[in-house]
Parts: structure tokens; sequence; C-alpha cells
């Protein structure tokens, strides 16, 4: 058996031997449908004792079984996940109702560069760390054991968070393969192209992604679920396998509104593991973000809208004017919800972020050289130490790591030599067209959020670390898009009052076409 069928062989090996013990059921013994189900539809199911964590963990297993061969969205299954289950499962029976959260005994599926301290590997997508050794659990996954929410697996992801190669494909990595949105079966878009995949496609509940540039609005939007990036910092990096502290951040994928602020509550506070969540703390609300899904959350609201940013749309060909149309129905449900649209906005340097070489790769190679050199040391075992031995492990095996698809990013990044004068050019031309652009757009215009199609303002979101929420909002012929929702630092309760109000007024989401894809 070759190394890559041996490590194929280990992944599916907990799957069977699940398989092999049940018949999972696509509902519970008492009739209650577990697909597309919502945490609160799902924790009213075991107040009512209609269903149970093992029979949920169950459900999305066979799900994984039966999708994920052709979908790539999970890499690794927990082996302890039917046990945690059973656990989950006790708990209910002996602690008082009010003790547990709402998150507890739902199964969620973590990026693969959101490190764990248990029995599955933390890779970002590359066998370079393939039996690495992680020091605890990231900050986020020790705020989610303690939620008792149960980590179902792990979710595939560009390797590398795309910092490897210029010319792989979005949602690929050696590990996972090429993810696929389960819609088209075409790209999933990236980096957090599994997190958006398994949700997507009823493999988990709830899932949790990293985003340094467009990884979670973008994968979000084109399978139609519901991505919040946080504002830097407000939940911890530490752990992660991350790009840059100065963009990365942790969020929620899900398939609602209401399960991504869940989530968003579960995992926001401070780690002193990592100092920028302290500084962030100050914008978490008291009493959490649970409050903040309003049914009348758009009444009052300011939307500031850029009419240029129709313009820089990425669908697949034929599938920009659907699109324009539907995000201006969009714009009218938000004016008949209550929105005030503040329309035909322009943002001084739309042309110089988006057309020419602005520096973030700039900083962002330095930024990964040294964020991921910071990972692999703390390690207590790893087959590599740096990103020099990342390089060379990628050299000495070619075939298992693809290295037809290069590593362009990874010598570039290798090259650098900490923050040095180029680099740091580069930081403050970041800080100019953040203060410059977006930052006064809002405050001049006296915004609470900026609407745009797809995830056209992802980039301008990333570089000034500031909070945004992707919502299903239509479907063309080459699939689904979201409408974009984006603040300054801090206004995630008024990002997710006008999201869910947006998406309580429509409820576009729709689950993939199995039987048309023949999934």
């Amino acid at each position: 058996m070759d190394y890559v069928s041996f490590f194929s062989f280990l992944f599916f090996l907990p799957i069977l031997l699940a398989i092999l013990s049940f018949v999972p059921p696509r509902v519970s013994g008492n009739g209650f449908s577990i697909r597309e189900a919502t945490v609160r539809d799902l924790q009213l199911a075991f107040k009512h004792n209609r269903l149970t964590s093992r029979q949920l963990v169950e459900f999305y297993l066979e799900q994984i079984h039966r999708l994920n061969p052709i979908l790539h969205g999970i890499t690794e299954v927990n082996p302890d996940a039917l046990d945690l289950a059973d656990k989950a499962d006790q708990e209910r029976r002996t602690k008082a109702p009010e003790s547990l959260s709402r998150l507890h005994g739902i199964p969620i599926v973590l990026k693969d560069n959101i490190a764990t301290k248990d029995k599955m590997n933390t890779t970002a997508g590359s066998f370079a760390l393939l039996g690495s050794v992680v020091p605890r659990d990231a900050g986020v996954v020790t705020r989610l054991r303690k939620a008792g929410a149960i980590i179902l697996g792990r979710a595939s992801m560009s390797e590398w968070s795309y910092l490897r190669s210029s010319t792989a494909p979005l949602g690929w990595s050696p590990r996972g393969g090429q993810g696929k949105n389960p819609y088209t079966l075409g790209s999933p878009c990236g980096s957090s192209s599994g997190s958006a995949i398994s949700v997507a496609a009823n493999m988990a509940a709830l899932s949790l992604g990293v985003e340094t540039d467009d990884s979670i609005i973008c994968p979000s939007s084109r399978n139609s679920v519901v991505g919040i990036r946080p504002t830097v910092g407000l939940t911890s990096r530490s752990g992660v396998v991350a790009v840059s502290p100065r963009q990365d951040t942790v969020g929620p994928i899900c398939r609602t509104v209401s399960d991504a602020a869940y989530v968003l509550e579960a995992i926001a506070g401070v780690d002193m593991h990592d100092h920028a969540t302290i500084k962030a703390s100050k914008y978490i609300p008291k009493g959490g973000y649970a409050k903040f899904l309003r049914i009348d959350g758009l009444r009052g609201k300011r939307l500031g809208v850029v009419r240029d940013f129709e313009n820089l749309l990425h669908l697949n060909p034929g599938g920009e004017s659907a699109s324009i149309e539907t995000f201006q129905q969009n714009l009218n449900t938000l004016r008949q919800r209550g929105a005030i649209l503040v329309d035909d906005l322009k943002l001084n340097n739309i042309t110089e972020l988006y057309f020419t070489d602005y520096g973030e790769l700039v900083a962002l190679r330095a930024e990964f050289k040294l964020s991921l050199n910071a990972y692999l040391k703390e390690l207590i075992a790893s087959p590599v130490r740096s990103l020099a031995d990342a390089i060379e492990f990628n050299k000495n095996n070619p075939v298992l790591e693809k290295i037809e698809y290069g590593q362009d990013i990874m010598l570039q990044a290798q090259a650098t030599n900490g923050i040095e004068k180029a680099e740091k050019a580069a930081r403050q031309n970041l800080k100019r067209l953040t203060k410059n652009g977006f930052v006064k757009l809002m405050k001049k215009n006296k915004l609470d959020a900026l609407v745009s199609p797809v995830d056209s303002t992802a980039r301008i979101l990333a570089i000034g670390g500031f909070p945004g929420i992707s919502v299903p909002s239509g479907y063309t012929k080459d699939g689904p898009f979201g409408i974009c929702f984006g603040g300054l630092k801090g206004s995630e309760p008024k990002l997710i009052e006008i999201a869910y109000g947006f998406e309580q007024a429509t409820k576009i989401r729709k689950p993939p076409p199995y039987k048309k894809l023949k999934l």
C-alpha cells in the first residue's frame, strides 16, 4: 500500500467502522428531520426527546460517508465523535437544562488549520504537518468544548490558506483533494472552502473558518451559507496556522444567521495566548450576540451602496447580469423593511484597491513566514519546523504534494527577512487606504453598514480588520451568491441585526440539488 493510499485508509477507517455498526437515520426515531435543522430546532428536539446527540452525529457521519468522496469538504473525522455524543446525551439527562449552552451536544467541524489537542491532525491541508503534535487546543476550540459542542471533524481548505502557490485551484489541498461546490460541483472558492461545503451539504451542523482576505466571505457566498468574519482580535487566533496577525480572524460559517451568532457568542473573548483579544474584548456586548437576532433589525439602519462594486463581481461568465438584477431586488427588500439606503456613494480609492499593486501581498508574505515559523516552533513534535522545511518537504514529495502547482508564494515568503522597509511601507499604505477610503465613507455618511453584492467588499474589510457578514441572496445558472454587510470595528451587533432582518425577510437559502447532481 503506497503512502497516499495508507493515509486515505486511515481517514476513512473511523467512518467505515461507524457505518458498519448502525444504519443511520435521515430522521430520528421520533420523526424529527435533521437535514437543514437549525440549532434552535435541534435543541428543541433534544428537549422533547425526539433526538439525541448520538443520532445527530450518526446522521452527519452517514452524510460524510455518502457525499464527501464527491465534495471533499472533510479531511478527517473525529474518532471520538460518537463517544462525545454519548457524553452530551448523559449530561442532558443529569444536568439542569439552564446550565447547558445553546451549542451543547451540537456537532461542529473546524478548518484544518485550527489546532485540536485530540486524536485528529492539524495540517493546514499539507502532508508536511501530518503527525505533528500541538501543545494545546486552539483558543476558539477551548471555548467550543466549554460550551459543550462536539468537535466532529476537520474541514478541507486551500493548502496553507492559499499562501503556497498562485496557480493551485481554490479549495484544493493534498490532504483534502479538490473541494467542490455542492450546488454546481464547480469551485467552492477558498480558503475556508470545506467549512462552507460541509454545512451547505448538511455534513455538519456548524463550522469554523479562518479569513485573511475573503476566505470566509467568498466560500459562504458561493455555497449559499452564512459567514461572519469578526473584527480582528474578537476571536482568538492562538493555535491557528495563521498567515497574518494583522488580518487573520476566526469566524463561523453556518446555514443561518442565528446559528452563526450563537457560534460567535461562544468563541468571542479574551485569550491570554492572543493579546489582540484583550483590546478587542471591549467590542463584545454584554449579554452576547443572540439578543441582536431581531426580526425588525433593518428598521432605521443606514446602509451605504457603492455602485462601482457591481463592476467588480467575480461570478462565472453569464452570472453577472442576473446577480446585479437580484442585488437590486435585495436593495428594494432592505428599503421595504425599514432600512435607509444611502445610494450612489463613491469610494475614493477603489481604483487603487482593485487595479494596482497596493502592497497587501508584500506585507502578507513576510507576516506568513513569521507566523508560520512561530507556530511550528511551539509544536511538541513535527516533521517540519520552519517555512524552509515545508518548502523542502514539497520538493522531496513531488507526487504527494503535486509539485506541478509550484510554491512561488512560499518561496517569495521565505526570501523575506522580517518586517523591513518594503513591508513597513506596504503596511502604511494599507492604513492610508483604509482611513481615506472605507472609514471616511462610513463616518462621513453616518452608515451602520456598507452593503455590496457577493464578496466585492471583502478586500476592504480584510486590510482594515473590519467585520462582515455574508448572507445567501440569490441563485443563477452558475450557482449561488450572497449579499455582504460590512461595518467598522466592533459593529457585529448591528451587522447581525441587519443580516438577520434581511434573512428573515427573504428566506432565500435552499439546500443543494442532490438528485440533479447525482449526489
